[in-house]
């Protein structure tokens, strides 16, 4: 049953990203960045999800790190979220948290799949 949530978890980030793609959403260098990095992680995923080793772990850890920093950072800091208008009405705090807590419910199982891949 993991198995079948863990790969469903993959489909759905895989098949997101890819739709962003197919749209043109990633039109700045640092959102195809973003991109990179995230079919970067999803590989590692894919390693954790399958018990494949894939490179070495010392790679995944850095990975994860880096990874991991940089989505903080570009979701907190450099990608402008402030002309949507379902946040535009929250103080700039508020927004912050929001973006954090849903950073955390989407992306915490890779995170935590990666962890588990390269520190275990």
């Amino acid at each position: 049953m993991a198995y079948f949530l863990w790969t469903m978890y993959l489909g759905l980030l895989g098949t997101a990203s890819l739709a962003f793609l197919l749209k043109g959403k990633y039109k700045s260098k640092l959102s195809k960045v973003d991109f990179v990095v995230s079919v970067i992680t999803w590989i590692g995923l894919l390693g954790f999800v399958t018990e494949t080793t894939i490179l070495t772990p010392v790679f995944w850890k850095i990975v994860t790190v880096t990874a991991f920093l940089w989505d903080i950072s570009f979701t907190m800091l450099l990608k402008d979220y402030e002309g949507k208008e379902i946040l535009e009405e929250l103080p700039i705090v508020v927004r912050r948290v929001w973006m954090l807590i849903t950073l955390v419910i989407m992306i915490g199982p890779l995170y935590y799949g990666l962890f588990r891949y390269s520190f275990s």
